[in-house]
């Protein structure tokens, strides 16, 4: 992939391969994928099987998770055991597919069943992402430890805890800079003090992923959702 391309096109690569996630996600709701009695593995290998079908992809930059019940507890990082999903379950979706050598990364949660706390959930989760945008653009030298400061501030004024050890983090090319275990600036999360409006190590312009993964007050099952920050 070269890097010498004219940002507008960096930009409009970004936001295609988001429209084609979006579009991905539409289509997984209008096949009724999530559902009952199907397990998150099975479930996951369902929507990389249709990923393929619609759009060509056969790689995703990080792995695909599909989390139901108790599992939606669990961060990016953590492996839990298989889950069948019930009845009235909450689940979230959080993949990353790459479009023609650009990365998408796409979370939403889904609620089976009538739970008006899961509910809730669901419904908070696009608000607080908006709110935590909104704060990204009216502090234009904000940092990534401040901006994961003010998500868990939104999501513990709205009632819930915030359930991960991120906020969000680089995405471009693929594969976007490389993140070593030192290099927390290429995170939304505490410790990352460089502005996040800058450019990268090849003189690119830095572009985000932003998001939020709430948990309800007894702990119980949590909610996810995440897209791009600074563009859309």
């Amino acid at each position: 992939m070269p890097t010498s391309l004219p940002e507008s096109e960096r930009i409009a690569n970004l936001l295609d391969a988001q429209a084609k996630a979006e579009q991905l996600f539409d289509a997984v709701l209008a096949r009724n994928m999530i559902r009952a009695d199907v397990g998150e593995r099975a479930l996951s290998d369902e929507i990389r099987d249709l990923a393929n079908e619609m759009f060509g992809v056969t790689r995703h930059w990080h792995k695909r998770i599909v989390r139901a019940g108790e599992n939606t507890l669990e961060t990016a990082r953590d492996n839990p055991p298989d889950r069948v999903i019930a009845d009235d379950d909450i689940l979230f979706l959080d993949f990353g597919p790459i479009f023609e050598e650009w990365e998408a990364d796409f979370g939403r949660t889904y609620v089976l069943g009538d739970d008006p706390v899961k509910h809730a959930i669901r419904t908070d989760l696009p608000r607080i992402f908006d709110a935590g945008r909104d704060y990204f653009r009216t502090h234009p030298d904000i940092t990534g430890e401040q901006l994961f400061n003010h998500v868990v501030e939104l999501s513990t004024d709205a009632g819930w805890t915030f359930g991960g050890v991120i906020a969000g983090h680089l995405v471009g090319e693929f594969p976007h800079e490389k993140i070593k275990g030192q290099e927390i600036d290429g995170y939304v999360a505490p410790g990352s003090t460089l502005p996040m409006r800058r450019t990268d190590t090849n003189g690119r312009i830095c572009h985000w992923i932003l998001e939020v993964h709430l948990v309800d007050p007894t702990g119980s099952f949590g909610g996810f959702y995440e897209e791009l920050l600074d563009l859309g």
